[in-house]
């Protein structure tokens, strides 16, 4: 039996009626009339899908997707498409329909709400942009879960130190699982926004690199390089700007080697004493 059937790819489509209000549909079929199914109806369904009935158990499918539809919304967090959500939702959904044991005497949905949840987080954990290693879950997941249990012991957040020396592992392999299963965000996501001007996660990074100072002194190098002669100018680029050895530059400019170390010299004492304004 394929898992999915052509007749559940769902589509939402969502649109805004004249009172405002938005309309969710699935298939052209509007969520707040899908069916409820009462008790009798789905055990009459579910006998019928024991005995491989393919309209009972679309019939089934249909009864439930409110059930997904609840589901779904509590990763309303996730920035993954609430459409791809709500199909992975239907496939946990079909998994527990198909996977459901009467004899259990557990409600349908007891059954069902887990299987959902798992399919979706296996869905998130599969298609993030970066790749964790279960360890590395396994050990973040522990920490978190130790942390809860701590905090409601103690009625206070405990320290990277005291959650380390309770599931005894080191704090840095600690830190280091719990960064790895941080999502990736947009450096553009708004942080802050009021009276249209929005401060975004670029505005509160500092680029080490190119720092106000850095350009500022690049600037001051350059003009100081100016003031070099041509050969002095091409020994100073030639040594500290491609890395070439003394020896390397002498063979290039096809002096000797004693010539461009005085050349040398003589360009950084010129520098020295442009940027230092004697």
């Amino acid at each position: 039996m394929p898992l999915i059937s052509t007749s559940f790819m769902y589509i939402y489509d969502v649109e805004v009626n004249e009172m405002a209000l938005y309309k969710v549909e699935i298939c052209g079929v509007n969520t707040a009339k899908l069916p409820l199914l009462k008790n009798d109806e789905k055990k009459e369904l579910f006998d019928r899908i024991l005995k491989g009935d393919k309209e009972a158990r679309d019939l089934y499918i249909k009864g439930n997707l409110r059930l997904v539809l609840s589901i779904i919304q509590r990763f309303s967090n996730s920035n993954e498409n609430v459409d791809d959500l709500f199909q992975i939702g239907c496939i946990g959904l079909m998994k527990a329909i198909d996977n459901f044991d009467v004899s259990q005497n557990v409600k349908f949905s007891t059954y069902a709400v887990p299987m959902i949840i798992g399919e979706i987080r296996r869905y998130l954990r599969d298609n993030n942009s970066i790749r964790v290693s279960r360890s590395l879950r396994d050990t973040a997941y522990k920490a978190i879960y130790t942390k809860e249990a701590l905090m409601r012991k103690n009625d206070k957040e405990p320290t990277v130190c005291e959650i380390a020396s309770e599931i005894g592992i080191s704090k840095e392999d600690i830190v280091f699982a719990l960064d790895a299963i941080q999502s990736p965000v947009s450096l553009y996501e708004p942080v802050y926004s009021e009276g249209g001007d929005s401060i975004y996660i670029m505005d509160q990074i500092s680029d080490k690199k190119n720092k106000e100072e850095n350009w500022i002194e690049e600037i001051a190098l350059k003009e100081a390089m100016s003031k070099l002669t041509d050969r002095e100018n091409n020994i100073i680029n030639l040594r500290f700007f491609e890395g070439k050895t003394q020896m390397e530059v002498a063979n290039e400019i096809s002096i000797s080697q004693a010539q461009v170390s005085r050349l040398e010299k003589s360009a950084l004492k010129n520098m020295k004493n442009y940027l230092t304004g004697k």
